[in-house]
């Protein structure tokens, strides 16, 4: 089992550590060098969220069933891909089609592979592994982190840094394929049944939305905002690489609180703790605010993330793959906002204080829906 989760992390570093969110630290230098907006970084940012939308929503039907492990597989082969071909595209077009195209991979990657770990924590009734398989996360970020502060101390141009984080995914990926030999153990048999909704399972949906849209303006944004508050210097790779070590340790912080509170109570908090670190982000004088806002961006949203799939996952029955389907669309619409929202207002108002700050009310309003998921009665593991 051990093996299996190595393999997890191995993935969500390399998908989504790096494949989706070395954009954050990459991002002031592919301003720079193609002279884009705040604007046009929000669209190329929400391009890739479309895809990952996209992406969620085709994973949730039948057709990879019995062969999820090709399909991650195949993910994360497109991923590597797709960060070599960033520095090809001249434009804003282009480089959203590419950030589309690497969006659909990452959430092909981490549904169908999620879907096979899952499964097989289940049986051997090891779901604390799940926290091992989502500090991969985190992992990615220390590395895109490190990545950074390599390509600061040598002054490459932006175009270096995505044919290096092509590099990085390469490693992860052949240790994600290596470690991860299995099928998922119900994979070859009929098609789950229909999601049956309810009120708590909508009132978890409504509130993962609500997050996405909540903590993206701050991954999208964090570097550029310590860019725009204090010129380019190391102090970009080090917030980012504070984010990542965060993220990394975050579930194993979070599980008591979970095993104290439930999942549903637990996300609620870790959404207002995020939410006081988007706020602190622009508030707060550099470079103490983007530290702060960093250190709680990474403490909070892989254990959230992790926590609202579980919450989702439960309280679906047995159609569980389709529960994760749709929990990561309502998160990918969300993050389709988020960056446009937040861009747009950056150009209008010369900073990202005013996206940030719809952000943060956007996360305490996920906290009071995710309240509405808990258990009618005590002692449940919601």
């Amino acid at each position: 089992m051990t093996q299996l989760a190595l393999g997890g992390l191995a993935m969500m570093a390399t998908a989504m550590g790096i494949g989706r969110f070395v954009f954050t630290p990459l991002l002031p230098d592919l301003m720079a060098g193609l002279d884009l907006s705040a604007t046009d970084a929000g669209m190329i940012a929400s391009a890739n969220y479309v895809g990952y939308l996209i992406g969620a929503i085709i994973a949730g039907y039948g057709w990879a069933a019995g062969r999820e492990r090709a399909v991650f597989v195949a993910a994360l082969v497109a991923t590597t891909v797709l960060l070599a071909a960033m520095p090809l595209a001249g434009g804003v077009i282009s480089l959203s089609i590419v950030r589309f195209a690497a969006g659909t991979a990452s959430a092909f990657a981490m549904v169908f592979c999620s879907t096979i770990l899952f499964s097989h924590f289940e049986a051997a009734g090891r779901n604390d592994l799940q926290a091992l398989h989502f500090s991969g996360v985190g992992v990615g970020l220390v590395a895109s982190a490190v990545l950074l502060l390599v390509l600061d101390a040598v002054a490459a141009d932006w175009t270096t840094g995505w044919y290096a984080a092509a590099m990085l995914a390469l490693a992860g990926s052949a240790a994600a394929v290596s470690l991860v030999r299995a099928d998922p153990l119900r994979g070859r048999e009929l098609r789950e049944p229909a999601l049956r909704w309810n009120r708590k399972l909508v009132a978890i949906t409504i509130a993962y939305g609500l997050f996405g849209v909540g903590y993206i303006v701050t991954a999208t944004f964090l570097v550029a905002i310590v860019r725009d508050q204090q010129g380019q210097s190391s102090t970009e790779a080090l917030v980012w690489l504070v984010t990542g070590v965060a993220a990394a340790v975050s579930v194993y912080v979070w599980a008591p609180v979970t095993r104290r509170l439930g999942l549903a109570m637990a996300f609620s908090a870790a959404c207002l703790v995020e939410a006081a670190g988007v706020a602190a982000s622009v508030l707060l004088p550099a470079p103490v605010g983007p530290f702060i806002g960093g250190a709680l961006l990474g403490g909070t949203f892989v254990a959230i993330t992790a926590f609202g799939l579980q919450v989702g996952r439960t309280l679906a029955g047995e159609a569980r793959r389709r529960a994760l389907a749709v929990m990561t669309a309502a998160f990918g619409t969300g993050q389709i906002v988020g960056p446009l929202l937040a861009g747009y207002l950056a150009d209008l108002s010369g900073n990202y204080t005013s996206g940030s700050l719809i952000a943060a009310a956007a996360l305490a309003v996920a906290a009071v829906f995710a309240l509405a998921a808990r258990p009618a009665a005590p002692g449940t593991q919601l």
